[in-house]
């Protein structure tokens, strides 16, 4: 999540993210969201923030910075899903036109939502090994965009997409024999009701950040991992956790956005997923990383597990000069 970098890209990132190809060797990659900086994609090698001024010239930059992002997923062969972040749509081009950047490459799945209300908002079966049934889904759903317009970034899922959500849903279902299909969900920014897996507490409390009004809060103890900030969530609720409770096939909603943020927990009998930063470019922490999930065709179930830049590239001098060189906040 978030590698959000333009066209200088941070080469401590991309080294991370290759070893991770190829030490876990995916069989899909998800990027969810903020793949690329946004309106920033002409700053310098030591960060001058300066915006691009014209479409095409941020067209040409955009084009490098996805490149940098994909060319390694396309050079291994390993198919790729995305979905777009609050920083994507910060820039001149819109979302359909970015998409084509992506759809160029061979190993691109998906960015084909017709009824959903936006290009990035789709499902990829997974089929059986023999490849007769579908096994398992994967949702990708938009959580932001740009109105250009306004000059104002709103942060929701759309309703339209609740809806295609559920009537998709529905149709898998019906096709799996009245079973639903079993899915994991991705999305950019997390729901509102995320904010049920933390509580207020005091300063002193381990693993204490501060919130709104100067309050401070933890994690619940049932959830497990590390909240590096407050979460900052979609604007309202739409509708989205009472559509998945009702289709049942829901496993896990996954999240990026919170860059310090890596947790898990349970919302009403729905795992929640929250994955930190691959990016080097923004804020972060010691928690840049990927996120990988294993799939049991058998049981429909998965697991899941983070791995840090350390985990993926091993403790050296050496690796360490590369984090405090090309992370920002070092």
């Amino acid at each position: 999540s978030d590698p959000q970098d333009f066209q200088y890209v941070r080469q401590t990132m991309m080294r991370m993210l290759n070893k991770a190809y190829d030490d876990t060797k995916p069989d899909l990659i998800v990027l969810t969201g903020d793949n690329i900086l946004g309106n920033h994609l002409d700053d310098a090698r030591f960060y001058t923030p300066l915006i691009v001024k014209d479409k095409q010239s941020e067209a040409k930059a955009m084009k490098i910075a996805i490149d940098k992002l994909i060319s390694p997923i396309e050079e291994r062969k390993i198919p790729f899903a995305m979905v777009y972040g609050n920083h994507d749509d910060r820039n001149r081009l819109s979302k359909d036109e970015q998409a084509d950047y992506y759809r160029a490459y061979s190993c691109n799945v998906g960015l084909d939502g017709i009824d959903s209300g936006d290009c990035d908002t789709y499902n990829i079966p997974i089929y059986s090994e023999d490849g007769k049934t579908i096994k398992f889904n994967i949702w990708m759903i938009d959580s932001a965009w740009h109105d250009k317009e306004q000059d104002k970034c709103f942060e929701m899922v759309k309703p339209e997409a609740i809806e295609w959500y559920k009537r998709t849903s529905a149709a898998l279902k019906e096709q799996n024999g009245g079973e639903p299909v079993p899915s994991l969900m991705f999305q950019h920014i997390p729901m509102l009701e995320t904010l049920e897996l933390i509580e207020e507490c005091s300063a002193e409390d381990f693993g204490a950040v501060k919130g709104p009004e100067n309050k401070y809060y933890k994690l619940k103890d049932d959830c497990a991992g590390v909240m590096g900030e407050y979460p900052c969530t979609v604007s309202q609720k739409n509708g989205q956790l009472e559509a998945m409770k009702e289709c049942g096939d829901i496993k896990a909603v996954v999240f990026g956005h919170d860059h310090t943020n890596c947790f898990t927990g349970v919302i009403d009998g729905i795992n929640v997923v929250q994955t930190s930063c691959a990016s080097f470019r923004c804020y972060g922490s010691r928690m840049r990383g990927v996120r990988v999930f294993d799939i049991d065709e058998a049981t429909g179930n998965y697991e899941t597990f983070f791995l840090t830049y350390e985990d993926i590239v091993g403790k050296s001098l050496w690796n360490e000069l590369c984090y405090i060189w090309d992370a920002d906040g070092m």
